[in-house]
């Protein structure tokens, strides 16, 4: 079997990561302050990191721990019930086929990597690839996701399933005790300081059943995982995620494609790169933002119009009269009075 999945610059860490290095001894707020985050990101549920951010805090967890076998304890030491929902939903599949396939499939609400599951001669062959220009993954993610797959298979079907080879980039870690816990987890030979990350499993492990086998729970949760997906992707486009940067950037009163390609975790070059691939420029991007953001703020009537254009990052009024003229063919009061009575009516209706 080949999964595939849409390649997108946006990943978000549920409460079970955070809750999963709190419950091994780490503090959010420290991996986040060396990772040169907010230390209170991990109280936003709903905030988005880029993947250049995501590797900074695998590898601010590493460092901090100093244990290279931190990311198979994360997998490994953590009950199943407080495990992501991709995971706890996948236990209940038919059998580890179906199982893998399924936490492939969800794993993209967390992070942008493909899992790329490949059958061949009797072995399923398990790599992982990430959006273009993204630096070399962390050792600790990578181990990190194998572990999350083997634990699958052994809480699903009751059996210590070993994989056939494990290949790590990582060469022997320092010291005999992470050596020693990498080799005693997967319990097969591992190939450190290989080209490239790869594990290897039995294709017959796949039809092995799963004895919490569930199909009346898939019912209940897969609808809501798939929507959640749909949702997800939909709202996934480089082009929206460079209107939120650029949201942001307004509010603390910078708009240039620097601050906002820094905001994605890119260089310029790149970020010009992926929004001419969608057919935009910045600048096409930039004035659809304003006038989105324009037309929202106008709709609340305490807001001032001299604050709107100050909140859209415009220097001075008579730039955001001209701009708005142009995009709407009216002033922003006049378009505001136009608009008033639907807005006094949806008050009235307290939504």
């Amino acid at each position: 079997m080949t999964t595939t999945t849409l390649s997108v610059d946006r990943c978000r860490l549920p409460p079970a990561f955070w809750k999963s290095i709190e419950r091994l001894g780490l503090r959010p707020s420290a991996v986040l302050q060396q990772a040169s985050l907010p230390a209170t990101l991990h109280l936003d549920e709903t905030a988005f990191i880029s993947t250049s951010q995501l590797f900074s805090i695998w590898r601010a967890i590493e460092a901090i721990s100093g244990d290279p076998a931190f990311g198979i304890r994360m997998a490994c030491e953590t009950s199943s019930a407080q495990h992501m929902m991709a995971f706890v939903s996948a236990l209940y599949a038919a059998n580890y086929r179906d199982g893998l396939e399924r936490v492939v499939r969800y794993k993209r609400l967390c992070s942008p990597d493909r899992l790329l599951v490949d059958e061949k001669d009797g072995k399923i062959f398990i790599t992982s690839t990430w959006p273009g220009d993204t630096e070399p993954e962390p050792y600790i993610s990578v181990e990190a996701s194998f572990a999350l797959l083997i634990e699958l298979g052994r809480r699903g079907t009751g059996q210590r399933l070993l994989p056939s080879i494990v290949e790590l980039r990582r060469h022997a870690p320092d010291g005999i005790s992470g050596t020693d816990l990498h080799t005693a987890y997967f319990g097969c030979r591992i190939h450190f300081g290989a080209g490239k990350d790869r594990m290897i499993l039995e294709a017959a492990h796949l039809a092995l059943p799963f004895i919490d086998h569930n199909p009346e729970m898939l019912r209940m949760v897969s609808p809501a995982l798939a929507a959640a997906l749909r949702e997800f992707e939909a709202e996934a486009s480089f082009e929206n995620q460079v209107k939120a940067a650029l949201r942001r950037a307004f509010a603390a009163g910078r708009s240039d494609i620097a601050t906002v390609a820094r905001e994605l975790g890119l260089s310029e070059r790149t970020m010009q790169r992926r929004i001419t691939a969608e057919g935009k420029t910045f600048r096409m991007l930039l004035n659809e933002t304003r006038r989105e953001l324009g037309r929202q703020l106008l709709s609340d009537l305490s807001v001032d119009v001299k604050e709107v254009a100050f909140l859209l990052g415009y220097q001075d009024n008579n730039s955001f009269y001209r701009a708005f003229r142009e995009w709407e063919n009216a002033t922003p009061l006049h378009w505001r009075r136009m608009h008033a009575h639907g807005f006094s009516a949806v008050f009235r209706n307290g939504d």
